[in-house]
């Protein structure tokens, strides 16, 4: 929801806080003490990309990744299809029982998978999301922040 330069002055004549404005002010905060983060500065600045996936992967590595894929249908996708089986078949037991064990399996396959593909493929892909989430939000809440930061000053 976008607020108009209008809203703002006439919230502040009348002696309001504009609704949002709170939450906002919070998310700048929240992203000034994210950006302020050196893992963060650092994969801004040093353009942090997906080249080590250009490397032959090795066995362990394409398992790895896909059991990290698996994972994701098996989370959340898996606890919805067993809460509307829970209805059909009348037997709350499924979504009680079955739904988080099987979202609790799929994170030990996430993790398994994790440590399959190694630190490197991990921290290589953190850093380049940080670094594509991070700029999207400082471009379009702080770009004189993102710009000091690309710089590295």
């Amino acid at each position: 929801m976008k607020y108009s330069r209008a809203f703002f002055a006439a919230s502040r004549l009348l002696g309001q806080r504009a609704a949002g404005t709170t939450m906002i002010t919070s998310l700048k905060r929240a992203l000034f003490l994210a950006a302020d983060t050196s893992f963060v500065r650092a994969a801004i600045h040093d353009k942090a990309n997906l080249a080590p996936f250009r490397e032959k992967p090795t066995l362990a590595v394409v398992v790895g990744v896909f059991c990290i894929i698996i994972s994701f249908p098996l989370g959340w996708p898996a606890v919805v299809l067993f809460g509307y089986l829970a209805i059909h078949w009348q037997n709350p037991w499924l979504a009680a029982v079955v739904g988080p064990a099987v979202y609790a399996f799929s994170h030990l396959v996430f993790l398994f998978g994790m440590w399959l593909s190694g630190a490197t493929y991990t921290l290589v892909l953190c850093r380049w999301l940080t670094r594509i989430v991070m700029e999207a939000a400082l471009a379009r809440l702080a770009p004189d922040e993102l710009a000091k930061i690309s710089s590295g000053k």
